[in-house]
């Protein structure tokens, strides 16, 4: 059974996953955050993703080790 989703809301219209994986503690800090998507344990929306520099946008769910997290990002 998966986990439940924990959402996360941000300010802005979008972050980059590196960022968010620390936000939602998902990753220690950025070190962890990057150890994370080398060994691609970080899925985006269900597919593997290793650039901690992509951009996420609303509704998108990041999921590490049966964690997931939705982002909740400022509506325009």
């Amino acid at each position: 059974m998966n986990a439940p989703i924990q959402t996360v809301q941000i300010s802005d219209d979008s972050i980059r996953l590196g960022q968010f994986l620390k936000l939602a503690g998902l990753a220690e800090d950025g070190s962890h955050a990057r150890e994370l998507l080398e060994a691609g344990e970080v899925t985006v929306n269900g597919r593997p993703e290793e650039r901690r520099g992509r951009q996420l946008t609303d509704g998108d769910v990041i999921a590490v080790a049966g964690n997931r997290a939705r982002l909740a990002a400022r509506q325009m």
